[in-house]
């Protein structure tokens, strides 16, 4: 290999004359150490559109340096090298001029074949696949100046590898392709690294208020960002800070992120993929400790700098994203790395409201478990498919008979049925620029400009008229009698995530007949069928209430930073969003639940005939009896009533005794080699601003003297005690691994002696 390699480099360094750049100061030159800086990016793209410039002549030349010679089948030359020697370093102009150094005649030094001769396969080529290739010779040039600059060995030998590929490329006149030697094709895990985050923030803060679910939301693509642009520390510099099981799937993984996210971003001719796209678990775990560690470290360098609330974010917050999240990337059992995850964010409204004392809640005290729901037995399905049977016939109905005008009936009913006979029809129309447009579409774009004008007075015609006619909006259009009726012109934002309604109206003397519900619908379906879940709109006074009927709401489920600066902003009107359930088929919705509660109805009536028994009142508290089991009372077992579990009863103990228990394990916890940090109370010169964090600190002296006293009665008030010495810890350390491992050690060695001892707890 060694070998080759200086083959490859006494073949190379005459070649071009960015190659013998490293000889002397060069514009053009790119320092691999600081190859991600903006400026080295820049430089190397200006590189690139200076070489697309250069003459036919000086092109060839330069391919030829790279193209083996054509001129027999006898000839091994692989490159073409130019007879005269490259300027010296005392004329570095002649390094960036535009004229060719060499013309089609010249002969090679190494074979005496003229440089035609290597650049014949080039003469058809179009214009486009020459550049593409003088793109690839470029980043050959820098790759060439990374292996010779780099002093890590195993970055070497992958910068290296992409040498010699991208050299192949150039002579085979083929495309890169990376994928063969590793063995494997991106994506290498799935969930991916974001994947696995996103389902993180819906399970462990799915129930927090819109408020705080996107503060930790924000926190997520805080992390995804700082490691999509976190550079991986070298297998050596890893191996030699610490020893390591997985030297080797490290390695591998260095490799794959060199190959696939590193390099590419400073030679365009790999494909690049973002790391949290391609990676997954196994990745996290091998780079979390450090990365945590590096970037606590910068925020707390930087803190200072920062406005407030970025830095409560990134000091106080951020700190317990990062330890909850662990516990998820380290768990055996974490459900957010299953490929069938299915994240719950409907459950918001389980939540207490907020306190009205306007103080902030910490965010750690509003992850709790939900109340488990009380489980029913499922119903015999021939019971449902009878039921369903009498509600669908009319003939095995009684009663009087429904009509469009019965109080229960969907809005959209009457619009539904008349759909089905063909009185109105829907369509998604657009004007275009690529193809002519039909005059039917053409004729129903400017029935809904006088659909619009009309119906929105306060909106100028022109404006409406650019919109309804732009190529970038489409309408959804009903259509009765062949005549426009109504519709809501929107625009679609797929890379987004989102779509923005712009108008949405219905002719005067067709409202009120469900039709602005059956088009709202319509569109939902429409673009769940695209992949688009969330509909952002701008409500004037008039049409907050229709768009609150249509499951729209103030309240934004999407990311600010989505739609930001591209949503169109209007004036003294309130901007609404709603999310689309993708399991749900909206025109069919209304008519389903409007069935589901027949079914139920039809079951509650089936199930009060089946328990009508009348039972004999009690007469045992005539003969004297003072109080009976409730369970004993007749037709209360038929009726569905189950006692409640009894709770566990545990020994009785004195209060002495529990002192003594207490004591007992106080001194065990006060002797654990990981206590030492919580035997006394901390100083304040050793930590000036504790005491500004810690507003209730708590010790191991303190709990000393209190059991002194009798202090405790009760096995609640000791252990919520001793976890606040180990909760003050964590929250004050937060970035410090070492201080927290002591915490949770000496926590979990005083809980499992607290189970010891069996103490009864307190109701």
């Amino acid at each position: 290999m060694a070998a080759q390699q200086d083959k490859t480099e006494e073949q190379s360094e005459p070649r071009s004359p960015t190659l013998v750049s490293h000889r002397r100061p060069s514009a053009t030159q790119i320092n691999p150490g600081e190859i991600s800086r903006p400026m080295n990016l820049q430089r190397i793209a200006q590189r690139k559109a200076q070489v697309k410039n250069y003459p036919k002549n000086k092109k060839l030349e330069k391919l030829g340096v790279y193209s083996s010679c054509k001129a027999d089948d006898t000839c091994k030359c692989n490159g073409w090298k130019n007879p005269n020697p490259p300027p010296t370093p005392t004329q570095p102009s002649r390094l960036d001029m535009s004229t060719p150094l060499a013309s089609l005649e010249d002969p090679c030094r190494s074979c005496s074949h003229r440089l035609a001769s290597h650049v014949s396969h080039l003469e058809n080529v179009a214009e486009e696949e020459i550049n593409r290739m003088l793109s690839i010779v470029v980043d050959v040039e820098h790759l060439f100046l990374c292996v010779h600059k780099e002093e890590d060995a195993d970055t070497k030998q992958v910068y290296f590898y992409l040498f010699k590929l991208l050299r192949k490329c150039i002579l085979q006149m083929s495309k890169p392709s990376v994928e063969s030697a590793l063995g494997s094709t991106p994506p290498f895990e799935q969930p991916s690294i974001s994947k696995g985050i996103t389902n993180f923030v819906f399970h462990k803060f799915g129930h927090l208020a819109q408020k705080d679910w996107q503060t930790m939301y924000d926190l997520a693509k805080m992390f995804l960002h700082c490691l999509k642009h976190w550079k991986l520390e070298t297998p050596t510099a890893r191996k030699q800070r610490e020893e390591m099981e997985d030297t080797a799937e490290y390695k591998l993984n260095y490799s794959k992120w060199l190959c696939f996210c590193h390099v590419p971003s400073f030679c365009d001719s790999l494909t690049r993929y973002e790391p949290t796209h391609i990676f997954g678990r196994t990745f996290l775990r091998s780079v979390f400790p450090t990365l945590r560690r590096q970037l606590l470290e910068k925020f707390r360098a930087e803190k200072d700098k920062m406005p407030p609330e970025k830095r409560t974010l990134v000091m106080t917050h951020f700190p317990r994203f990062l330890s909850m999240l662990e516990e998820e990337v380290y768990g055996a059992n974490s459900p957010i790395w299953d490929p069938e995850f299915q994240p719950n964010i409907n459950n918001s409204t389980s939540r207490p409201p907020s306190p009205i004392d306007g103080k902030k809640r910490k965010i750690a005290d509003e992850i709790a478990e939900e109340p488990k729901k009380p489980r029913f037995e499922d119903i015999p399905m021939e019971v449902v498919s009878e039921v369903l049977s009498t509600i669908t016939d009319p003939t095995a109905m009684v009663g009087p008979e429904k009509n469009f005008f019965s109080p229960h009936v969907a809005r959209d009913e009457a619009a539904r049925k008349e759909e089905e006979k063909g009185v109105i029809s829907f369509h998604v129309i657009g004007n275009s620029i690529t193809r002519k447009p039909s005059k039917e579409t053409l004729t129903w774009l400017i029935g809904l400009q006088n659909v619009f004008s009309h119906q929105l007075p306060r909106m100028p015609k022109e404006y409406i008229t650019r919109l309804v006619f732009d190529t970038k909006h489409k309408t959804l259009t009903l259509v009765k009698d062949q005549r426009v009726i109504g519709g809501i012109c929107f625009r679609m934002f797929p890379t987004q995530g989102f779509s923005e309604i712009v108008f949405c109206a219905v002719t005067s003397d067709e409202q009120v007949k469900g039709y602005g519900t059956h088009l709202m619908n319509h569109l939902k379906d429409y673009h769940i069928k695209h992949g688009i879940l969330h509909f952002l709109t701008f409500a004037d006074e008039f049409a907050i209430g229709y768009f609150k009927k249509q499951g729209f709401s103030k309240e934004i489920r999407l990311s600010k930073s989505a739609y930001n600066g591209y949503i169109k902003d209007y004036e003294g009107a309130t901007l609404m969003g709603c999310q689309l359930n993708p399991k749900i088929i909206y025109t069919e919705f209304s008519h389903i639940i409007h069935k589901q509660k027949e079914i139920v109805k039809k079951l509650i009536e089936r199930k009060q005939e089946q328990q009508r028994t009348v039972y004999p009142g009690l007469t045992c508290f005539k003969d004297g009896v003072r109080q009976i089991p409730i369970e004993s009372i007749p037709g209360l077992i038929d009726a569905g009533w189950r006692p409640p579990p009894e709770k566990p009863k545990g020994p009785v103990v004195t209060e002495d005794q529990m002192q003594n228990a207490f004591k007992m394990i106080l001194t065990a916890t006060k002797n654990h080699t990981s206590a030492w940090p919580f035997l006394k109370p901390v100083e304040k010169t050793e930590a000036p601003d504790y005491y500004e964090y810690i507003k209730y600190p708590m010790d191991l002296r303190t709990m000393s003297e209190r059991l002194k006293t009798k202090y405790y009665c009760s096995k609640k008030l000791f252990v919520a005690d001793m976890q606040r010495i180990f909760s003050n810890c964590r929250a004050y350390n937060a970035a410090d691994t070492e201080y927290v491992r002591y915490a949770n050690t000496l926590e979990k060695f005083f809980m499992n002696k607290i189970k010891e001892y069996s103490l009864i707890d307190d109701d």
